[in-house]
């Protein structure tokens, strides 16, 4: 199993203020199957690279959103195969307590926000609603839950032999609080994570960026850390960088909160056009 990265921020990274070694794009990540079963992970702006570097070969593809938040979803319009008639097309995602996934995506695709309805893509189309996701696509089996962020949010946990990965871009595991108590069970998102082998995670405040948005829905560094060590995962990959935060800032920012927590698991930012291969532990 191997995890590609094409989008890593929030927000459209801050034009003029980042080089980009980090990226700029918006959430969009691939699993990959040693058969060749390609998930992808939201459809932020980074999925229109990552479309161009499909197998040509490939007949399914599968787009799980954890959210309809504009930046987990702008690039959709964009997915190369959704315009070809020979590929298989499946969207996962969560309904709201109003309207099911295919009326959500209908007020994004189709005009005045976009030019080509949702029912005219030729590709062959199936969507699914997943708040509380139990699927076996190929040789994977991916589940979710709702998970504490503004909105109908869910965390993802993909399974397959190789080792497991969990994915949770948006997530506050604690409203309003400043650590983690030690009951796991009350902790958002805790059932997706635990013990997974590669968790990518939230990371966008540091601590005092944190104590001004508590409420928005997402994590500091620290409490990211502190959230896999609870989860005892294996891998820690921090993930949606505020947009306006520099290549250089997220480098102080890591060298001092991993200087000062010293985790027992490595940690490895996400940055775009990065592989990694998934490894149990």
């Amino acid at each position: 199993m191997k995890v590609s990265f094409w989008g890593t921020r929030g927000s459209l990274a801050t034009p003029g203020k980042t080089t980009l070694r980090y990226g700029g794009n918006t959430s969009c990540v691939q699993v990959t199957g040693d058969e060749g079963t390609v998930l992808v992970l939201d459809a932020g702006t980074g999925i229109r690279e990552l479309s161009a570097s499909l197998p040509p070969k490939l007949r399914r593809v599968d787009v799980i959103l954890t959210h309809l938040h504009m930046d987990h979803i702008q690039g959709l319009g964009f997915f190369g195969p959704l315009y070809h008639p020979d590929m298989e097309v499946h969207i996962w995602g969560p309904a709201s307590t109003t309207m099911d996934l295919r009326s959500r995506l209908t007020r994004y695709l189709s005009p005045p926000l976009f030019p080509v309805h949702l029912r005219d893509l030729p590709c062959k189309l199936f969507i699914h609603d997943d708040a509380c996701m139990d699927a076996e696509i190929l040789e994977f089996r991916v589940t979710s839950a709702l998970v504490a962020h503004p909105g109908p949010t869910v965390g993802l946990r993909i399974s397959g032999p190789q080792g497991s990965v969990a994915y949770m871009p948006d997530h506050e595991p604690v409203l309003g609080a400043l650590r983690l108590l030690p009951d796991r069970d009350w902790i958002s998102g805790m059932s997706v994570a635990q013990e997974v082998d590669l968790l990518i995670h939230d990371s966008q405040y540091t601590d005092d960026e944190y104590i001004s948005r508590m409420g928005w829905g997402h994590s500091s560094m620290r409490q990211a850390l502190e959230f896999a060590r609870m989860a005892e995962i294996g891998h820690l990959v921090p993930f949606h960088y505020d947009p306006t935060h520099s290549d250089d800032d997220l480098d102080g920012m890591f060298k001092q909160i991993l200087s000062e927590v010293a985790p027992s698991f490595p940690v490895n930012p996400a940055k775009e056009g990065v592989e990694m291969t998934v490894v149990k532990h």
